[in-house]
């Protein structure tokens, strides 16, 4: 082992990381700690376990195989691979629309209203040029910047946390103790939810190729090895960076707002003299938070630093993730169609893709109904998850393609069930959104649409 060398692997699992990181994970956690306590962290921890495995398949194929784009589909017959395309770019414009508004959202708390919802989101396209501008310098030096976001998250959701002092005993039982004591539908799909935020269905095709852009003769069973054994490692590290942001952020509102009703929050916001306590109807109902109404809270509980720091984390995890959404899109462009655009044109097509749709969004939508919106989305990405899942553990167990690094019978047995459990769940929390609506003709047609998606997943298997 040498730290010199890990520290020459070190990057691309930073970068795939921050998608455990974006506004949508952070808004499952506040609600899961809002809604459940501390009795979801096992879930949290499971699901980033399983993220690990599944990254750790991406970045073998990634580092053993060139020609892959992050994807292996190149060699698929044409109808199949467009349609999978589209999957994924579906996924992409799903997380980068919530790492958009979660941005836009940041920037109003943070100029006191000043400025709207649609006014953050045209601010938020500004990043495209920052993209550009750091990745003309070269990847090491747009790792820094990214490893500085990690940064700056884990300063303002760590501030929080130790402003808010949850109880250590507490986090330790919801940690290690599997079980979720006197817990109903509400809890039970925060848990499914929590594993569809976290496993993300287009950063498998980012990580496969982000790792092609450390040097490594394939022909070198030993560099090969070494390559894999240096890329999971950083792998475990800057995963285990991200579940301990995400660890302060459920634990932050599981002890202040667990339990806790709108007339508790509405009373504190007004002895505060905060400018939201109307956010919160005065009546008994139990309290429901989202990225922007759990800063309102925490400044009305902890002060307004609380809120502008929250703020900030907001910010960097909006930030950040919107340019790794970018990074995945222009990658599945080369891998699915093999287009060969400049950066620029690339950048400029995935980034007006997601922006479009979200300024609609911006514009017409309250800053304060966007839970609704973001549950819409995280449905979209869940359904996606086996059109990325499939093809990289197929890639991974074909010795024709691996060869000796093929996967073995544990790995193949495992990854398939790993990928069918996560289907499975990800399909009732599909099933459970699509009741919630509780409209005859959206069941008639969540039917109609869930033969055809079944089918092709089974035509995939």
């Amino acid at each position: 082992f040498s730290f010199r060398k890990l520290w020459a692997f070190t990057g691309p699992g930073f970068l795939m990381s921050i998608a455990y990181l974006d506004p949508g994970n952070i808004e499952s956690d506040l609600q899961s700690g809002a809604v459940a306590g501390f009795k979801l962290l096992w879930v949290l921890m499971l699901a980033t376990i399983i993220g690990l495995l599944l990254q750790r398949l991406a970045a073998r194929l990634g580092v053993f195989f060139p020609v892959f784009h992050g994807t292996g589909c190149s060699f698929s017959p044409q109808f199949p691979r467009i349609i999978l395309w589209l999957m994924v770019e579906l996924a992409i414009i799903g997380s980068d629309m919530q790492e958009v508004i979660g941005s836009a959202i940041a920037i109003n708390l943070l100029s006191v209203g000043k400025i709207p919802l649609w006014g953050g989101v045209l601010i938020t396209i500004a990043d495209t040029f920052v993209f550009l501008f750091l990745d003309k310098y070269g990847l090491r030096k747009l790792e820094a910047f990214f490893g500085l976001l990690i940064t700056i998250m884990a300063l303002t959701f760590g501030y929080e946390y130790i402003t808010v002092k949850p109880s250590q005993e507490k986090l330790l039982q919801g940690l290690f103790i599997p079980y979720c004591r006197d817990c109903g539908t509400p809890q039970l799909e925060q848990a499914v939810g929590i594993v569809g935020a976290v496993i993300m269905p287009h950063n498998m095709y980012l990580h496969s190729a982000l790792v092609k852009s450390r040097q490594v003769n394939r022909a070198d069973k030993r560099e090969v090895r070494e390559a894999n054994k240096y890329f999971f490692i950083e792998s475990c590290i800057a995963l285990f960076v991200s579940f301990i942001i995400n660890i302060f952020v459920v634990t932050v509102f599981a002890e202040a707002f667990f339990n806790k009703t709108n007339a508790d929050v509405n009373q504190v916001c007004a002895n505060s003299s905060s400018p939201h306590s109307s956010l919160f109807p005065n009546n008994n109902q139990t309290l429901e938070v989202d990225i922007y109404k759990g800063g309102v809270v925490l400044g009305c509980y902890f002060g307004p630093a609380a809120l502008y720091i929250w703020a900030i984390g907001i910010l960097a995890a909006g930030q950040s993730s919107t340019m790794t959404g970018t990074y995945s899109g222009q990658f599945v462009m080369e891998g699915f169609l093999n287009l060969r655009w400049s950066r620029f044109a690339r950048v400029l097509l995935t980034r007006s893709i997601a922006v479009t749709p979200t300024l609609f969004v911006a514009i017409f939508q309250d800053v304060e109904h966007l839970t609704g919106m973001n549950d819409f989305l995280n449905v979209l990405m869940s359904l996606q998850l086996p059109f990325a899942l499939i093809p990289v553990l197929t890639f991974t167990s074909l010795p024709s393609v691996m060869r000796d690094f093929a996967n073995g019978l544990f790995w193949k047995v495992a990854g398939g069930l790993l990928i069918l459990l996560i289907c499975a769940i990800n399909m009732y929390f599909v099933v459970a959104y699509v009741m919630s609506l509780n409209h005859l003709g959206l069941y008639i047609g969540a039917a109609v649409l869930s033969v055809i998606y079944l089918s092709f997943v089974a035509y995939l298997v």
